[in-house]
């Protein structure tokens, strides 16, 4: 991967496939590659200028110095776009980089043509869903990264947002890529998922997004994202909702063809 630098002092890892117009990918929390599927789509890169990036603290790219924002994620997105010469692009955002992507299309408007939100993990209303994550997932995880075993906090995270089957889907996918979440675990744990609760997007911040959007759910996600997802759809001027069928959080990791489709079709119904 090549690099870029976003900030004074900051480089992140990139990549680029393919021609057309360009589409921005931003990966989710915990594994860096988590869109690295979706590069060997053609119904993608047949189409469209693909750029993925290892976002601060992730793999290859420069580590972090202290806490970061979403607002801070949002300009190293908007740096990496000029730095690749790309004044307008379609961006995706996958679980936390959802919000991300919310964030980029409020603070830089004019340099998003569409948001597809895939599987979106932004602070909820106190539903019995979002309790639920909260008290099975979100403590027993924070539990196990504070107490030094980041390996197990990992794995309580993935195994109660993806499901049981997490690991054999994402190495058959991405080799490699459950050592390089725990390598990565201190990013989440310490500085992301205290962004994502920080975070605040309500209904009048949605109704400045005026971008047709893809509002996506996985088939088997947990109910959550289902509640997430349909806030998004009531919230947002232009959205519109997929469903990724046979697939958990893990969406484009297990359904790589299927999102791939959906994505380029949702691009060619929004071209401008």
């Amino acid at each position: 991967m090549k690099q870029a630098p976003v900030a004074p002092g900051l480089e992140l890892e990139y990549e680029v496939r393919g021609s057309g117009d360009p589409v921005l990918l931003i990966h989710a929390g915990v594994c860096a590659d988590f869109f690295a599927p979706l590069m060997d789509q053609p119904a993608l890169t047949d189409r469209h200028t693909v750029v993925r990036h290892h976002r601060v603290g992730y793999a290859g790219s420069d580590g972090l110095d202290g806490a970061i924002s979403f607002g801070d994620q949002a300009a190293h997105c908007l740096a990496l776009m000029a730095h690749l010469g790309i004044e307008r692009a379609h961006v995706v955002g996958h679980s936390s980089s959802a919000s991300m992507a919310l964030q980029l299309a409020l603070d830089a408007p004019a340099a998003v043509r569409s948001l597809a939100l895939l599987d979106p993990a932004r602070p909820a209303e106190p539903t019995p869903a979002h309790v639920g994550m909260v008290e099975t997932i979100v403590k027993p995880s924070l539990e196990r990264y504070t107490a030094g075993d980041v390996e197990g906090a990992v794995d309580t995270w993935m195994r109660g947002v993806c499901g049981d089957a997490y690991q054999a889907d994402l190495e058959a996918a991405i080799p490699g890529a459950i050592g390089r979440a725990v390598a990565d675990g201190h990013t989440f744990f310490a500085a992301e998922l205290p962004a994502v609760m920080a975070w605040s997007f309500g209904r009048e911040d949605a109704a400045r997004i005026d971008q047709p959007a893809l509002a996506v759910v996985g088939e088997d996600s947990i109910p959550v994202f289902h509640e997430r997802r349909d806030l998004l759809l009531d919230w947002l001027p232009n959205a519109e909702p997929f469903e990724l069928r046979g697939a958990t959080h893990l969406l484009h990791v297990q359904n790589p063809g299927g999102m791939a489709e959906a994505l380029s079709g949702f691009f060619a119904r929004h071209p401008g």
